[in-house]
């Protein structure tokens, strides 16, 4: 599958080249012009890297990078500036920035960047998955697809493995129902999200030993996996 990349710049003409440079490369780029419509596509579709002018209208680059990070912790997104200063380059960061690119810039040294924080996001994804998951009194084994109780284990089907993780990985936290139907099935449509509510319902029956756990639907919106958390 391609990254998908949202890129925001009002800059018609450097817009256009990096759109036909970055989509040559292999990625799929959208284009918007205004920190508004931006931040708009960004909630409407699921995207992995973050292109974003600082210097935009109707929303600045550090007010839709911070709404980004409100959404995504993970995502990344790296800054495109004709100049930066010591404090912008400070509250870039603070806000969880990746990297900054001062315009003008050769086009292969930003490949290189993309390709190198996507690079590090993969290693860390993978580092993750190998780790075990604690949810509640259970232990869930991403890797080897096994989810185990001290009263019970379960070898659990690589669908209902995907379905778990994607809740796992943001425990307590709502996960967008159409995020796991594109992550999983590559699409949303009637019939897919049937079959997520098959496997939430197969997940539940697995989960029922410690009644301190829960998969909550959020109405018209996802779902929700309720575990307490140590310290």
């Amino acid at each position: 599958m391609r990254t998908n990349i949202l890129l925001v710049e009002d800059d018609e003409s450097m817009g256009f080249l990096l759109v036909d440079f970055l989509e040559s490369k292999n990625f799929k780029v959208d284009l918007y012009k205004t920190g508004k419509k931006g931040l708009d596509a960004f909630y409407k579709t699921e995207y992995d890297f973050c292109l974003l002018d600082v210097m935009l209208p109707e929303m600045d680059g550090f007010t839709l990078a911070e709404n980004i990070r409100k959404t995504n912790d993970s995502i990344p997104i790296v800054f495109l500036t004709a100049k930066v200063l010591k404090q912008d380059k400070l509250k870039g960061f603070d806000i969880g920035i990746d990297d900054y690119i001062i315009k003008p810039f050769d086009e292969d040294e930003l490949l290189c960047r993309i390709q190198s924080i996507l690079k590090r996001c993969t290693q860390n994804i993978e580092e993750q998955i190998n780790d075990p998951i604690e949810i509640g009194s259970y232990t869930f084994d991403v890797k080897n697809l096994h989810l185990h109780h001290e009263e019970d284990q379960k070898r659990l089907t690589q669908k209902e493995s995907d379905v778990l993780y994607q809740l796992a990985k943001n425990i307590n936290n709502v996960v967008k129902r159409d995020n796991i139907l594109i992550d999983i099935w590559g699409d949303n449509d009637y019939f897919n999200g049937r079959s997520l509510d098959v496997f939430i319902a197969k997940l539940r029956k697995y989960l029922k030993k410690d009644r301190n756990v829960s998969i909550d639907n959020i109405p018209k919106v996802g779902f929700i996996l309720n575990a307490p958390q140590n310290n």
